[in-house]
């Protein structure tokens, strides 16, 4: 998570959100909103709420406070202090940040909320217990009424889509990050190995197999393939490519093994460990492990594969697109003997777009000043000045801007860094100068062939199968890693015991709890 923030701070993201999506329609809702709203005096109760909201221009300095996931920054005081006298101009108002360290912030952050501490506006995320305090009362409920009055920038940019996305059970508790990220997978190469044994271009499973299979046999000391199973991950690394990429699945969550087609309106669930398409990928992955396409050692390795690829150690691995094309510009500045190149071995095949929910801010439910609050949200979102500030650091120290939305890193960067300013991703956000031009054209061709689907927003509630799904997962690490990085030697074997494992520790009770859940989903969905 430290890398993450480091590489979205400072580099990020191609952005194509679609910006005025919808707007004319949210702004006729919203106007229903505002006359159906119980005018009192100068307050006004929002729809649907118990919140009162006020006329902020009626009190006077208010300081907010923020929660916000990572380090504190070494040059916090120095970039807020400038922030905080641009918002007392433009809200009257000054924030002070409280840093969650990466170390221990899963269990600090939900105790702030259980004690009810004074606070106002948290960084939240799917990954970062949105879901878990939106059902627990820690979000205040945001309504039509107070986004449109009171963030009504944010309320008229956000897609509707995105918007919808960020909804439990019908209600919508955070303002979600306004920029469209993918959240497929690629691979970086060395091709200048590739070159050097005159292989064809790799651009397919059986092109990457070909490389893996001749760096792997061919070069001393490199590794062709490198992965960190010993970090806990219950799949292989290609999986997410050569799984649910090839094939259009989506997995419903990583802790266990149940997908469905992005094409299935109803969407039925399978194991996928079950599944024709995953023996053939097995035997994809034996035939690899049996031709040094990575060392039989894979399953134990922790290092940082990256620093592994730069040192010349690791011959490819696979990440999301936009890490790998930092890694790109890195190896390119640090090591230009190298010859990187990002590959999609997935070319043509549906894409599937990070839910509006990966990043985020929400209001605390305890919140005396929720109309600043989201007052500050919709200038982090959408004031120029605000956003590069916020997000990038001093002008000429942290970053140095490029035109209108591209910057490099400055001198300084890695002081302002590290934490989640990812929570007010826009169209506002920059883009590394030195983005590498491929990266950008596979970005381009995933947004074109980028799928919606029914259940993009569904999140399986696994409380009633708790045991079961630890049971399970305990069982993928066992049972499906060794057999996934080939080292079982009779993969029919192999397979029909971890199926009878993982019916021994309850699939099928999560199976039938999971489709029972999909089922309401889509049902009311089209009520």
């Amino acid at each position: 998570m430290r890398k993450l923030a480091v590489i979205l701070a400072s580099a990020l993201l191609l952005s194509a959100c679609g910006g005025g999506s919808g707007a004319e329609s949210r702004t006729e809702r919203s106007a229903g909103g505002r006359d159906g709203a119980q005018e009192t005096g100068g307050a006004v109760t929002a729809p649907g709420s118990e919140h009162t909201v006020r006329d902020p221009n009626a009190a006077g300095e208010v300081r907010l406070k923020m929660l916000l996931v990572g380090g504190k920054p070494v040059d916090y005081e120095e970039v807020f202090g400038r922030l905080n006298s641009l918002l007392k101009d433009k809200i009257n108002a000054t924030v002070e940040v409280e840093f969650l360290d990466w170390s221990d912030w899963s269990q600090k952050y939900p105790l702030k909320f259980a004690a009810k501490e004074n606070f106002d506006i948290a960084y939240t995320a799917n990954w970062a217990f949105y879901y878990d305090q939106a059902i627990k009362g820690g979000f205040l409920e945001l309504t039509e009424e107070l986004l449109s009055r009171y963030a009504p920038r944010t309320w008229e940019l956000m897609p509707d889509i995105a918007w919808e996305q960020a909804k439990v059970d019908g209600k919508l508790y955070m303002i979600p990050n306004n920029n469209q990220e993918i959240t497929d997978k690629a691979v970086i190469i060395r091709d200048d190995l590739r070159k050097k044994y005159g292989l064809d271009p790799v651009k397919d499973p059986q092109t990457f197999a070909a490389y893996l299979k001749t760096v792997g046999t061919g070069e001393r000391g490199i590794g062709a393939f490198g992965a960190k199973p010993a970090d806990g991950w219950k799949w292989h690394e290609l999986d997410q490519i050569l799984l649910e990429q090839q094939n259009e699945w989506n997995l419903v969550d990583y802790s266990i093994p149940f997908a469905y087609r992005l094409d299935d309106p109803e969407g039925r669930v399978f194991n996928v460990y079950e599944t024709p398409e995953f023996r053939e990928l097995i035997a994809y992955y034996k035939d690899l492990a049996d031709h040094s396409g990575w060392s039989k050692n894979m399953i134990t390795n922790k290092t940082d594969i990256w620093q592994d690829m730069l040192v010349g150690k690791t011959g490819s691995y696979a990440h999301n697109l936009g890490t790998l094309a930092i890694n790109l510009v890195e190896m390119r500045r640090d090591r230009p003997e190298f010859e990187g190149a990002i590959v999609d071995l997935t070319p043509g095949k549906k894409k599937i777009g990070a839910i509006s929910t990966q990043n985020g801010l929400a209001i605390h439910a305890a919140s005396k000043h929720v109309e600043r609050s989201l007052m500050l949200i919709d200038l982090l979102q959408n004031d120029k000045e605000i956003h590069d500030l916020a997000m990038y650091g001093l002008s000429g120290k942290h970053y140095e801007p490029v035109g209108e939305d591209k910057m490099r890193s400055g001198p300084s960067a890695a002081n302002y860094a590290g934490f989640s300013n990812w929570g007010w991703n826009s169209p506002l956000n920059r883009t590394d100068a030195e983005y590498p031009e491929e990266a950008a054209a596979i970005h381009d061709r995933w947004l074109d062939e980028l799928h919606h689907f029914p259940l993009e927003t569904f999140v399986f509630n696994d409380a009633a199968v708790k045991t079961e799904v630890s049971n399970v997962g305990n069982v993928m690490l066992r049972y499906a890693i060794p057999l996934e990085y080939g080292l079982i030697q009779d993969l029919d074997k192999g397979q029909a015991e971890l199926i009878s494992q993982l019916k021994t520790a309850g699939i099928e009770k999560i199976a039938r709890e999971l489709q029972a859940q999909i089922d309401a989903f889509l049902s009311q969905s089209n009520e």
